[in-house]
């Protein structure tokens, strides 16, 4: 998600691509939202062959609208550690996360045993996002990122070690965003020339609310929302459903190391009195949509798709630069 992680369509959106493809291949009764007991081969190759095409067509998608419009290089490297204050790692860690659960619960709906879905949903999250950093390191605007494929694996690993151990996730990874309005007072260029951040912003980050929530940093937070009923007692009449959240953000990132940027030979430039980049932690009550009990089981999957944002929640906000803010509605 992420201006220089590019959003990644991941493969477990099948499952909405599932729900009007009628399995054939095996002749029983099962329905659409039980379970088979072993693997079933025609929701195996329904699963393969719709995965399949949704990452090819992703790619594809992906270089004619991205990678076509930068030069091809020979493959290299990039240390891109210190962007965006580190918002992007965080983003890859959250995508390769959620990617990982969702593949796992398509490959259980598949009938494959619990340890062969999860090694599944964590290999299938890693090669997506490694085909995209193999991209990058073939062009001259990025590179392959080391740290990415570090965060990539840490984003795997967090779901992957907690399902095999717990057989739950007790601490999940969510993301919210909101759509910011940027000034537009001008900013002086040199050697000549003006501009506003509204106008680097819109061209940097989009112009609309899908765009902002996907590659503005500076509305984003990824959290890790921890399930506290999962460490008490099971007597505990503590709300299953309540969490609490801890996030991590950043403000006033207007360029990947700096605020600093080029337009038409012009180079403009924030002041750091101004627009000072900082850090920001958040701490705030969440709500775990799987812990709700409902009957249907379409709404199940539903709430468990949606499980990967932060619900709004008041939040004690705790920034880089020493300040302490308490707001009533963070999201």
């Amino acid at each position: 998600m992420w201006t220089n992680v590019r959003w990644k369509p991941p493969f477990a959106l099948l499952l909405a691509i599932l729900w009007s493809v009628s399995v054939t291949g095996q002749k029983d009764t099962l329905s659409f939202w039980d379970t088979p007991g072993s693997l079933h081969k025609g929701r195996f190759q329904t699963a393969a062959v719709t995965g399949l095409v949704v990452y090819t067509g992703a790619v594809i998608g992906l270089n004619e609208l991205w990678y076509k419009e930068t030069d091809r290089t020979s493959f290299h490297l990039f240390n891109d550690m210190k962007e965006w204050q580190q918002m992007d790692k965080a983003g890859h860690m959250f995508t390769t996360y959620f990617e990982s659960d969702w593949t796992y619960h398509v490959a259980l709906w598949t009938g494959m045993n619990r340890k062969s879905s999860i090694w599944t949903g964590a290999l299938v999250a890693v090669g997506l996002q490694t085909t995209l950093e193999i991209l990058d390191g073939f062009s001259s605007d990025w590179g392959f990122s080391m740290y990415d494929m570090a965060f990539n694996l840490a984003g795997a690993g967090l779901w992957a070690g907690q399902q095999a151990g717990w057989n739950e996730q007790r601490i999940r990874m969510k993301v919210s965003s909101t759509h910011r309005t940027y000034p537009q007072d001008p900013i002086m260029g040199q050697p000549s020339g003006t501009t506003t951040l509204m106008e680097r912003t819109d061209d940097l980050f989009g112009e609309n609310l899908l765009q902002s929530f996907l590659k503005d940093y500076n509305a984003q937070t990824i959290w890790m929302s921890v399930n506290l009923y999962s460490f008490m007692k099971e007597e505990s009449r503590f709300p299953k459903w309540l969490n609490l959240a801890v996030g991590y953000s950043g403000e006033n990132m207007f360029g990947g190391f700096e605020n600093k940027w080029e337009v038409d030979g012009n180079t403009f430039q924030t002041s750091d009195e101004d627009y000072p980049r900082y850090r920001q932690f958040i701490i705030s009550p969440d709500i775990d949509l799987t812990k709700i009990n409902v009957r249907s089981r379409p709404l199940k999957m539903l709430l468990g798709m949606l499980n990967i944002f932060k619900f709004p929640a008041p939040a004690l906000v705790i920034n880089g630069r020493g300040g302490v803010e308490w707001d009533w509605l963070y999201y």
